[in-house]
């Protein structure tokens, strides 16, 4: 019998590098289905796959997690489209306007901290948030609000108890406890909308387990590491091409002192990539699993405990 796999965000970067390993893997078991804002971008990617696996199932789906209307209008189609979902990637994300304090990356670079730095992006990152149509912040909304919306409407093809099904979140070493505030939970009042969204999706995923698991539903948090994405190359949108060519030594070099340094999508795929090949019963919703790489470009998955807040703190609506 086929698996339905749904992956948001697929279109490029890490979430397209996922669907090129999955179908690398296997082409004739697999319903592929690539949920995408942009079609345009989204046939790109599909033609892209159907020129190296032509005898693939690849579908497309029309979906903005930023828009309430966009994703019940999505959520629609893939329950006419689908009697089960094996496997659903929530991979899309953003972080807008990012702001890149130099003052305290030089700063970092001579502290003890300087490879947590490199690898977080603590301490030198802040973005400016948006406001979407349906007024809500744009990166809680994107990120986590989406996506939560997503799974509540996609029920009655992700929970049957005679049959599992896995949501896996991409998530972040960006994902900072500091930076969320369950009193502000669509970080209105703070610098960091894309930490603080990271952070709840690694809380929202502790709280499905806790929900579904009876219904058959198992839910997953990954870390992609340092990857080099358009979102990654939009952190510093004034420094020309070629600068980043020359870092690239750089972080080679770093990637002797620390595994989270994945670089490619290919990589920072692994732990995606590797949640596909296991039963979801027998993981550990208290971990997130980390896709790494060694000094020597070997790939593998490292489970890390994630620190989470009580309970108690949780909105109700997460648990």
């Amino acid at each position: 019998m086929n698996k339905v796999v749904l992956v948001t965000g697929a279109n490029s970067g890490i979430g397209l590098a996922l669907c090129e390993r999955l179908l690398c893997q296997d082409t004739e078991g697999l319903q592929l289905c690539l949920a995408c804002r942009n079609m345009h971008r989204g046939q790109a990617a599909r033609s892209a796959l159907l020129t190296s696996h032509p005898e693939a199932q690849v579908a497309l789906l029309q979906m903005d997690t930023s828009s309430i209307s966009s994703v019940i209008s999505a959520a629609r189609e893939v329950r006419l489209r689908y009697n089960q979902l094996d496997y659903l990637y929530l991979n899309a994300g953003i972080m807008p306007n990012p702001r890149f304090d130099v003052k305290a990356f030089f700063k970092g670079l001579f502290s003890s901290n300087v490879i947590t730095m490199f690898a977080t992006g603590e301490g030198i990152l802040t973005q400016t948030d948006g406001v979407t149509a349906d007024g809500l912040q744009e990166v809680f909304a994107t990120n986590l609000f989406g996506h939560f919306l997503l799974i509540r409407e996609l029920e009655p093809v992700l929970c049957h108890a005679d049959q599992t099904s896995h949501v896996i979140w991409t998530s972040s070493s960006n994902a900072h406890r500091s930076a969320f505030n369950v009193e502000d939970i669509q970080h209105l009042r703070g610098i960091q909308p894309y930490s603080s969204s990271k952070y709840a999706s690694d809380l929202l995923s502790l709280a499905l387990n806790t929900r579904y698991n009876q219904q058959g539903l198992y839910s997953s948090v990954i870390c992609p590491g340092f990857v080099m994405t358009s979102l990654t190359y939009s952190i510093l949108p004034s420094f020309p091409a070629f600068l980043w060519t020359l870092l690239m030594p750089l972080f080679w070099l770093i990637r002797l002192f620390t595994n989270t340094f994945t670089l490619t999508p290919y990589n920072g795929a692994e732990a995606l990539f590797w949640l596909f090949e296991q039963n979801p019963e027998s993981l550990n919703p208290h971990v997130k699993y980390h896709s790494l790489t060694s000094g020597l470009g070997n790939n593998y998955t490292q489970p890390r405990k994630v620190q989470y807040m009580a309970w108690t703190t949780l909105p109700s609506c997460l648990v």
